[in-house]
């Protein structure tokens, strides 16, 4: 494929957000502490080699290998490379650890250059985006050969990675949307949580009432970083985001997109969300920061694994199911793919990848290591193996039980996000916040929104 074509539709489809649910600190690994841990990895090595077995005999193999999250994430995968290398040591890991903001930008300029790593993690945002520009290899191979097993995966969640029949991404959890709560704040507000069959006039109520009580934020963020949220409030009235063939958007009442704005001026209005010139400080202050992890916040929407991730900041964070419609038409949730494993369509070692990629999903002792931070296992055989383990933190039960619980909420889940994406998420960012600045009424940005979207997806599918 031409490069100069690859890079302009790359760089036009894949600009920078920020994702609540996927999001992670900015900090990343410098290169000395690269250096620092693959010597470390190479003396484990020396140490192991007479009593491996494994495949010591292997020619040597380099996998870079990069993906985004905060600093914890960065730790403990780097401690899974470097008991992979014990385990297998003629393969090394180049690691390249990043946060989530442009995380996309520099892989889709890696791509078109034909330089991206070995394996990258994907998102479901951007699967069919690189997939459909083939940048990102079909595995399917490796599965039919026995590499990678998926025998304990539910079909459903290992077919979210194909695209147009390629095996484009290896599913390694499964994440749901949620509302995190500060636990702290609700009791200093002295306003019972939320439960599950909670309404969106019940959450304007209450994230009213903490900050009058508290003058903290209700709700700690803009619900329009991307179309997520927007995605769950469509579909809990019966309809769909984007259409079947992605070449126009799924709904057809504007007045969801002006309900949804004009929810989130409404709590801006009354200072229990921040403006965004608030949000926009916010942000900058990293993922382990923000006000629901500080305790100046009590809510804010996530996915699944958000306690989780935030276990080592704050303990005291729990999980409810977002707010049910006021006449619910549908169920809003839809069981998500927490994020993938693809190998790049360049790559050398795609079999070296595979078998890493095999060892992530189905061994309890990389499991061990992982404990669930990037959500649910889509093994079953490893999800019971953590439940009996006795390893699992009280956070990472609770998200199990969550998962489990909330999916007789959920409906079919939606297909991948079509090409484009980010440049939709983007205008729905904009349009958004022309409302909040005062610059559109909420009606003509809905209009603006639709027109900008549909010619978006018309021309990228």
């Amino acid at each position: 494929m031409n490069l100069k074509k690859v890079t302009a539709l790359f760089m036009a489809s894949l600009m920078s957000f920020s994702l609540a649910g996927c999001g992670g600190s900015k900090e990343a690994l410098s290169e000395d502490d690269q250096k620092t841990q693959t010597n470390e990895a190479t003396v484990q090595e020396a140490e192991t080699e007479n009593t491996n077995t494994s495949t010591a005999e292997g020619e040597p193999v380099t996998i870079k290998i990069t993906w985004w999250g905060g600093q914890s994430r960065h730790d403990y995968t780097q401690k899974l490379l470097n008991k992979y290398t014990e385990l297998n040591p003629n393969v090394t890991f180049e690691a390249l650890p990043s946060g989530w903001d442009g995380y996309f930008d520099k892989l889709s300029t890696q791509a078109a250059s034909g330089a991206m790593p070995d394996i990258v993690q994907m998102d479901y945002l951007y699967i069919s985006t690189f997939a459909k520009n083939n940048s990102i290899a079909d595995m399917q191979e490796f599965v039919d050969n026995g590499t990678i097993d998926l025998a304990n995966v539910d079909s459903n969640l290992a077919d979210s990675g194909k695209i147009d029949g390629k095996l484009a991404g290896l599913v390694l959890s499964s994440s749901l949307l949620t509302v995190g709560i500060n636990n702290s704040v609700f009791a200093e507000a002295g306003i019972d949580k939320p439960t599950s069959d909670w309404t969106w006039s019940d959450f304007l109520k209450i994230c009213k009432e903490i900050n009058n009580k508290t003058g903290k934020y209700g709700f700690s963020a803009i619900m329009a970083d991307d179309t997520n949220n927007f995605n769950y409030y469509v579909r809990q009235h019966g309809q769909t985001l984007f259409s079947e063939d992605n070449k126009s958007l799924g709904y057809f009442d504007d007045a969801i997109y002006v309900d949804f704005v004009n929810m989130i001026k409404e709590l801006i209005d009354a200072k229990a969300t921040p403006n965004p010139d608030e949000y926009d400080a916010i942000k900058a202050l990293g993922y382990e920061a923000m006000p629901v992890a500080t305790g100046d916040g009590a809510m804010v929407t996530d996915w699944s694994n958000y306690a989780c991730r935030l276990e080592e900041v704050n303990k005291n964070i729990s999980l409810v199911t977002p707010p049910k419609g006021e006449s619910e038409a549908a169920n809003g949730l839809w069981l998500k793919p927490g994020m993938f494993f693809s190998v790049s369509e360049t790559s050398k070692v795609k079999e070296e990848a595979a078998k890493f990629i095999n060892w992530f999903i189905n061994s309890e002792e990389a499991n061990e290591i992982i404990l669930a931070e990037r959500g649910t296992p889509v093994s079953s055989e490893i999800r019971d193996y953590l439940t009996n383990s006795g390893k699992l933190s009280d956070k990472q039960k609770e998200m199990f039980e969550y998962v489990n619980n909330a999916g007789a909420l959920c409906g079919e889940a939606p297909a991948p996000d079509p090409v484009g994406i980010s440049e939709i998420n983007e205008s729905f960012n904009k349009t958004v916040y022309s409302v909040l600045y005062g610059q559109a009424t909420v009606e003509d940005a809905a209009k603006t929104f639709r027109e900008s979207a549909n010619e978006i997806l018309a021309r990228n599918n």
